[in-house]
Formats: C-alpha cells, sequence, structure tokens
C-alpha cells in the first residue's frame, strides 16, 4: 500500500501495520462510544452512495490509505476509484465513488478527508517545489518535522509528489548534526564514535553530518568517513564555493533557511538534495468533500 524509502539495508518495518494502528486510533478519538447523530437519524439498513469530490486543483494523494479506512470499518463498502493517487486534479473532478450502509459513509467521512486532504496538500506543496527545480540535477527532500503519528503517510505523500523522502526517524540513517558534533567534542571525535558504534552493533547505516563553516567542512573533507555533508544555513555564493570544494567526494545537500523563491538558486550551485521542512509541517490541505449522490 505504502512505498518507503528506507535507508537502513534489509531493515523491515511493518509500515501497514503502523498505519493500522493510526486508522483504530484514529476512529476511537472520533467515535468513542458511538456516533449518536448517524445513530439517532439514519436507519441500520440505509443504503446509500458518496463520491469525494474535488473542490481545488492538486496533486492527489491518500486514495490507497482512504481504501484502507473504508475497509477497517466496514468490509461491505464497495469504493470505485475514478483517480488514483498521483493524478493532477482540477476543481470539479470526482475522484472516487463510495457505496454501502449510510451510517458506514457518514462515519468514515471524516477519517477519509483529514488523510486525503492532508496527503493532497503535502503532493501539491511537494509538486510546487519539484516543478521549480525543473531543469537542475537537485531533488527536493522531507524531513522528520511531520505530525506525530502521521510520518509514514506525509512521507508517501512526499514521493506522489515528486520529492525524495531523507530518513525516516532516527533508525535507518546516521545525522550528525550540529549538537551531536558540540556534545561529542567535534567533528573527529562524532565520527570516530559513530563509526565505531555502527561496527559494535553490526549495522550498516549511511552517514550524514551538518557542518556550519568552511572549517568544518575542511575538517570533514580531511578526515572523512562520511557519505553525505550537508550545509547547514550556507548563503548561495557559499554554497557554490562549497560544492565546489567538495568537487563530487560526497553527496551534498543544502538546508536551513531555504524558502520556494530561493529555492533554485542553491539548486543552481549545483547541490544533490535541499532539504525543505515546510512541506509536512506548514501545508495547508487541499480542499475537498464527501457528498451523497
Amino acid at each position: 500500500m505504502l512505498s518507503i524509502d528506507f535507508y537502513r539495508p534489509n531493515y523491515e518495518m511493518d509500515v501497514k501495520e503502523l498505519v493500522d494502528r493510526l486508522i483504530d486510533l484514529s476512529f476511537a478519538e472520533d467515535i468513542g462510544d458511538g456516533d449518536h447523530t448517524t445513530l439517532c437519524c439514519i436507519p441500520e439498513d440505509a443504503m446509500g452512495k458518496s463520491h469525494l469530490l474535488i473542490k481545488e486543483d492538486g496533486i492527489l494523494a491518500g486514495v490507497e490509505v482512504a481504501k484502507e479506512v473504508f475497509r477497517r470499518f466496514d468490509p461491505d463498502l464497495k469504493v470505485e476509484v475514478l483517480m488514483p493517487d498521483g493524478t493532477r486534479v482540477k476543481k470539479g473532478d470526482i475522484a472516487m465513488i463510495v457505496t454501502g450502509k449510510v451510517r458506514s459513509l457518514l462515519q468514515t467521512e471524516r477519517l477519509m478527508l483529514n488523510i486525503m486532504q492532508r496527503m493532497s496538500g503535502i503532493a501539491t506543496m511537494t509538486d510546487r517545489y519539484v516543478q521549480r527545480l525543473k531543469g537542475t540535477k537537485t531533488r527536493v527532500l522531507d524531513t522528520r518535522k511531520t505530525t506525530p503519528g502521521m510520518r509514514m503517510l506525509e512521507k508517501q505523500a512526499v514521493k506522489i509528489g515528486g520529492g525524495c523522502n531523507h530518513r525516516i526517524g532516527l533508525f535507518d540513517m546516521i545525522l550528525l548534526k550540529d549538537n551531536h558534533v558540540d556534545f561529542a567534542g567535534g567533528i573527529v571525535n562524532a565520527i570516530d564514535r559513530c563509526h565505531q558504534y555502527l561496527k559494535e552493533k553490526g549495522l550498516d547505516l549511511k552517514i550524514e553530518i551538518e557542518v556550519r563553516s568552511f572549517d568544518e567542512l575542511q575538517q570533514v573533507l580531511n578526515h572523512g568517513g562520511v557519505d553525505r555533508i550537508m550545509l547547514d544555513n550556507f548563503s548561495v555564493p557559499d554554497t557554490k564555493k562549497a560544492v565546489e570544494i567538495i568537487a563530487g567526494r560526497y553527496e551534498t545537500e543544502s538546508s536551513g533557511g531555504i524558502t520556494f523563491d530561493t529555492i533554485r538558486d542553491y539548486a543552481e550551485q549545483g547541490v544533490d538534495f535541499i532539504s525543505v521542512g515546510a512541506l509536512t509541517h506548514s501545508v495547508k490541505g487541499l480542499d475537498m468533500s464527501f457528498k451523497a449522490c
């Protein structure tokens, strides 16, 4: 159902189990001991049909998750998908039609919309950034700045929108950030302790390190032992200089204070990746509704 880019080789995570737990928790907090509005006015045997109406142009995401929401609540609901994940939709489109018990349609409506609006908003935002980078080699990355419990869905939405997943969590990649370096006593100590730990644990993880200055960059280049260098809060001219110094020896990533208006300026300096927290932490949901038809 979900395709996630894990950096950790041979790591197996039951993504479906996490999504199922999210769905169960969401129903528990929304329905509680019963949807009394629906139960009081809709007969148990009433049958009906609802369609998902798109009310804003964008990239559709969350269709497969929506199908799972319907299935887990009422396996007898029939879902007809008219537009799959990744479709470029426009206002007035009908993305899916669901048929079954009216009670089930009403009780699944809000959870389905919450997920699809959020995921579609993220996919739409990601697509804007991807289009902004068109013609460069740079790829846009998400971050861990996600909604608690919804990370797998939000990172899937980034992929649907054409972006790339950074690490999923703290378990599938090493990212030595400024605090790690400072607490470890410097760049050399941080990298060496990282390799010692990976050897002791028998782990094979990619290593990225954040640098805040040309001095720190040179320390990394002199010492080695990483896969990617993150240029944190570098200006556009300094990014160009840093990329030239690294000269293809390591993957490069720009991060910090980069906006939609400035992202192409950074991409044109030759960085491999640019991470954008706004893909998930500041996104507006795509407008849509689930109406009787």
